[in-house]
């Protein structure tokens, strides 16, 4: 018979109230506790906490407190990593994040969903699907990306935005839905012309 944090890896329903999954919350909040609470200059401390809690961490990484997240094990996070204040993952499945990824203020990141039907949902039960986002890829302030989503490499999600479906590499997408507005070409160098 499968766990529920068996059932809540793999996307099936579970209940979230189960008392593995309750005591592995409570002990991601204890350590996102002190990650949020300590000085600013306790830069070396709040990377330990980090690493405590995430399931993969590079060398070079930044999240800029507060954050929140659901278990931490679940999150994966690539080379030059770069979050700004207040970003929310609940990590019920996983989210893998590529080599330089940066993310604006207020981004939400959420594998969690619930049935529909509210006969269904008033039993507790929900269920989780991954997340992933490729390299390069800059996510404005007060996204939302919701479950099951992939973002393409080299992508640019506008500031706002909720995507609610897969976004292709190499492209501009904005809006609630998020949808493509355009290829990033080379000509999107010229603007930062940095010799």
């Amino acid at each position: 018979m499968q766990s529920e944090k068996d059932k809540m890896l793999s996307g099936k329903p579970y209940s979230p109230y189960n008392k593995q999954l309750a005591a592995e919350r409570l002990k991601a909040k204890d350590i996102v506790f002190n990650f949020n609470s300590r000085r600013p200059s306790q830069l070396k401390e709040q990377k330990q906490d980090l690493v405590l809690l995430l399931g993969k961490t590079p060398k070079r990484f930044y999240i800029e407190p507060p954050f929140r997240c659901d278990y931490g094990y679940n999150i994966e996070l690539g080379a030059n990593f770069f979050a700004n204040y207040n970003l929310t993952i609940l990590d019920c499945a996983k989210v893998a994040i590529g080599d330089n990824v940066m993310l604006g203020p207020n981004v939400a990141i959420y594998t969690a969903t619930h049935p529909i039907h509210h006969t269904i949902r008033n039993k507790h039960y929900e269920h989780a699907l991954p997340i992933t986002i490729g390299n390069n890829v800059w996510v404005g302030g007060n996204v939302v990306i919701n479950p099951g989503v992939t973002i393409g490499d080299n992508s640019v999600i506008g500031s706002g935005s909720v995507v609610t479906k897969n976004i292709p590499s190499n492209v501009i997408a904005v809006g609630n839905p998020c949808v493509v507005k355009r290829q990033i070409t080379e000509e999107d160098k010229v603007y930062f012309d940095i010799k």
